[in-house]
């Protein structure tokens, strides 16, 4: 038997073919195509389920300041209200206050009362969308939520819609006694 040489090519460069390069190429490409749709759904879906947390708390808030004011039988506090502000009436009425951990909240007929930024503390403080007792703007959006109010009625959205006129759900004051306030349901068309 014979002893085969071998010869070994020595520093020869090693790689990629060009149609190896294509090929993988080629295969991100339709990774990309097939999991950016995906991605996408996944944001309008975080914004949905923010949306829905944001319902949540206004919904759990607006009941839970009903029922200390049911509670507190119109019974005025006799201190100023620990988180601040003034005396709470706890009134059922046209017009009230209840006091809070936090602070008080103004009423109306018993409910968290719909007020701008810049007014008196209702639902927007009450819902706790902050860690900010009665948040501005520019700290509501820093939490990704968005908020505006006419007559009465509130609307909270979130941040980063791409139709905020579509990604929305209100809260509304009641306008007499006996009638609980409204939150309507989610509009997600534009989330």
């Amino acid at each position: 038997m014979s002893a085969m040489k071998r010869t070994r090519v020595c520093g020869g460069a090693g790689g990629f073919t060009l149609i190896e390069l294509i090929v993988v190429v080629i295969i991100l490409g339709i990774l990309a195509a097939v999991a950016l749709p995906r991605f996408i759904n996944l944001q309008r879906d975080a914004r949905i389920a923010k949306l829905q947390a944001a319902r949540g708390s206004v919904s759990a808030a607006s009941a839970l300041v009903h029922a200390a004011t049911l509670s507190r039988g119109g019974v005025a506090d006799p201190i100023p209200c620990a988180g601040g502000g003034a005396t709470a009436d706890n009134s059922n009425g046209p017009t009230g206050t209840v006091c809070t951990e936090s602070g008080i909240i103004h009423l109306i007929f018993g409910y968290p009362q719909v007020s701008p930024f810049s007014g008196s503390p209702g639902i927007l403080s009450a819902a706790g969308l902050t860690g900010i007792f009665n948040p501005t703007q520019a700290q509501l959006e820093a939490e990704g939520y968005t908020y505006s109010t006419s007559s009465g009625s509130a609307t909270f959205g979130v941040v980063g819609a791409t139709d905020a006129s579509n990604c929305f759900f209100t809260y509304t004051q009641p306008t007499v006694a006996g009638r609980a306030a409204d939150i309507s349901g989610l509009t997600i068309a534009g989330c």
